[in-house]
């Protein structure tokens, strides 16, 4: 394209000892200027896009590991606590909306309706764990449990994870963003269709820390 553009121009200013059309030089030339800034920036915004979906995937990842030992807590947990299904029922409940909210954000990173979603689910689940951890707090032997013990620490290293690629996944959200929203970028962004990105947010600031996961 770009040989073809500087061959168009060259023979607009006439070629060799041909005759110059200054008018249309200058049109053509900035339909090429134009045209090499449209593929620069076309080619930039996918970079930066690819960018923040891969980091996606790493939370993707992570949510997804978490969301298999839930269930594992939960069996480990309902023997010492006859008597809260209601609780343990309300943890799954929240575990499998979340995790279909987080498939629906991975198939759509970004998108603010799905990543919204994701949010709030994902705000649920972290209130439906908070309340089960005070019931757990009641049964000493459950706390000192080595199986109790063991996906403590996996939940835990999980959540650091978590949060750690949630922050890159943002940081890349926000350089997307800013990208998009600068003169003239933002003009070809509306062109090719490159709509702004959502982060990803906790509603409660207290959620923006990994929380502690202790028996």
């Amino acid at each position: 394209m770009k040989t073809t553009l500087l061959s168009i121009l060259a023979q607009a200013d006439g070629g060799a000892g041909g005759s110059k059309n200054p008018t249309l030089v200058i049109v053509l030339a900035v339909v090429v200027v134009l045209a090499f800034m449209a593929i620069s920036t076309y080619n930039a915004f996918v970079k930066l896009r690819n960018r923040f979906k891969n980091a996606f995937s790493q939370i993707d990842v992570q949510l997804k590991r978490r969301y298999d030992l839930i269930p594992n807590l939960v069996e480990a947990v309902k023997g010492y606590m006859k008597h809260e299904r209601e609780t343990l029922e309300a943890v799954i409940k929240a575990r499998n909306v979340a995790m279909s909210a987080s498939n629906a954000a991975s198939a759509a990173p970004g998108d603010p309706d799905a990543m919204g979603q994701l949010a709030s689910a994902e705000g649920a689940l972290k209130g439906a764990m908070a309340r089960l951890m005070v019931v757990v707090e009641r049964y000493p032997d459950l706390k000192a449990n080595e199986n109790m013990l063991s996906l403590q620490e996996e939940l835990t290293s999980t959540e650091n994870k978590v949060a750690f690629a949630r922050q890159a996944y943002n940081d890349a959200v926000m350089a997307f963003n800013t990208k998009r929203e600068i003169f003239p970028n933002n003009i070809f962004a509306g062109i090719f269709g490159f709509k702004e990105a959502k982060l990803f947010e906790v509603d409660d600031v207290s959620e923006r820390q990994a929380p502690k996961v202790q028996f």
